[in-house]
């Protein structure tokens, strides 16, 4: 499994509970769709994923990692396997494309013609070659998320995280997304665990389904 949590209580600013005594696991190859209320802490267990938020109590353990007790280094080789996806994107914005998608390879220390090379398969992949050399201000909602889930997917994550992906875009550029996120995990084998508040309508591959309610994650059949 990629991700176990057992008996963790997750706090706000130290001092509300947002997640408590909650249990559950996520297997590799996993497609999970996380759902509750507005405020339940959706935003939350998923951050404490790439230890953002670390629990106060309990045992989280993530691809192998105690994020309980995890250090600098360690939280750094973690992220190595972790690809993000915003609802807000988050590109930077005097960038251009191109160079967006290739932050997380230069971070892992890729050469620059490996760089190149990746970079140009994930333009053709989201269908966004022509705009290689335009600024983020310059694409549609939608194409900034393509970005983002190029980015993403750049140094072959074992795990994506994607909070809200699609809550800013129209229905066309939603599918599309949906349809790069499964991509992902059926074709590249990439445990995707997705935040949302409406899971997409004919969904046509196997996942899984947690909500949040008072505090703790169940799992919906």
């Amino acid at each position: 499994m990629i991700i176990k949590a057992s008996n963790i209580e997750i706090t706000y600013d130290n001092k509300r509970s947002i997640i408590n005594d909650t249990t559950f696991k996520i297997n590799e190859k996993d497609f999970i769709f996380i759902g509750g209320a507005s405020g339940s802490g959706k935003s939350t267990i998923l951050n404490s994923f790439f230890g953002e938020i670390i629990p106060i109590s309990g045992n989280l353990y993530v691809n192998g990692f105690d994020m309980n007790n995890i250090t600098s280094s360690q939280l750094l080789d973690l992220r190595k396997d972790i690809g993000i996806v915003f609802q807000d994107y988050k590109l930077i914005k005097n960038w251009s494309i191109e160079e967006n998608i290739k932050l997380p390879l230069k971070i892992n220390g890729y050469t620059d013609e490996l760089c190149d090379t990746q970079a140009n398969k994930l333009l053709e992949h989201v269908r966004l070659t022509h705009v290689r050399d335009s600024y983020p201000q310059q694409l549609s909602g939608g194409e900034q998320q393509r970005v983002s889930v190029a980015r993403a997917l750049a140094h072959n994550p074992k795990l994506i995280l994607a909070d809200e992906p699609t809550g800013n875009l129209d229905e066309y550029s939603a599918s599309v997304i949906w349809n790069l996120l499964k991509g992902a995990n059926q074709q590249l084998g990439v445990t995707v665990v997705v935040v949302t508040h409406r899971v997409p309508q004919n969904f046509s591959i196997d996942f899984r389904k947690f909500n949040i309610d008072g505090g703790k994650i169940y799992e919906s059949y």
